[in-house]
């Protein structure tokens, strides 16, 4: 059974990794998806053209989320093509990592622009939308970075410890009018924004790891889907932490 059909879902950051990941999971529940990215990889249109068959739609525009005018317009081009917009993953997010007494003012600019201003720009406009429908599902990616810090991110950790506030308060805001807002948490992901560390960095990570392995973007995609259907209804302001037991 497909949970999601007639559900319009917006992702940002969805042209690889774990948005990637997020977009093929909502369309195989059944959704149409629009993915909002900066630039797309090379393999994308594969990709996309997988994920269509079938009548599926998949969609993908070019915006910067942090700026405010691109956002606002391209979520109302959304809203008015589609009829509604029922979902949205605030998945984009970017490194830019080094210890603090070294970081440059743009390294922690551009980490809280894209991270959390992007994640407010975006709801801030879609939440619009939702209250006009009284329903809503908003899901934010965070990291458990912004629940334990980590040596060289003090911006990523920042920007995503921001996530948790805003999921909290924006769910408070919300929920009078039948919109959810959550937050999930991921550890240590398979992604290329992962693959370039060391076998040194990999092992002193996994050592972290009850599990004692890495998680598939697919088993974040997984909650992201649970979360945007009716069956997680009575689900708001949470952090969901999907770490393989790091932060417990």
């Amino acid at each position: 059974m497909e949970l999601l059909n007639d559900t319009v879902a917006i992702v940002t950051g969805g042209a690889r990794g774990i948005g990637r990941a997020i977009a093929r999971e909502l369309i195989s529940d059944g959704a149409t998806v629009v993915i909002l990215d900066r630039s797309y990889p090379e393999d994308f249109e594969d990709v996309a053209r997988e994920l269509r068959t079938g009548g599926r739609t998949l969609a993908a525009k070019t915006v910067d989320i942090t700026n405010t005018d691109e956002v606002e317009k391209v979520c109302e081009e959304v809203a008015a093509e589609y009829g509604r917009i029922d979902l949205l993953v605030n998945n984009a997010g970017i490194t830019r990592d080094r210890i603090l007494p070294r970081m440059s003012e743009a390294e922690w600019d551009a980490v809280l622009a894209v991270n959390l201003k992007g994640a407010f720009n975006t709801i801030r406009v879609v939440a619009r939308t939702m209250m006009r429908q009284r329903r809503g599902r908003i899901v934010n990616i965070s990291s458990v970075v912004g629940l334990i810090g980590n040596v060289g991110q003090a911006n990523y950790a920042a920007s995503k410890a921001g996530l948790f506030g805003l999921t909290k308060s924006v769910a408070k805001e919300l929920a009078g009018r039948n919109i959810t807002v959550n937050c999930v948490a991921p550890g240590f992901v398979e992604t290329e924004m992962t693959a370039v560390l060391s076998e040194e960095q990999r092992a002193q990570l996994l050592a972290l790891v009850p599990l004692k392995r890495t998680s598939r973007p697919e088993e974040i995609a997984g909650i992201v889907a649970f979360l945007a259907s009716e069956k997680a209804a009575y689900i708001t302001g949470q952090v969901i932490a999907v770490d393989g037991g790091m932060t417990m």
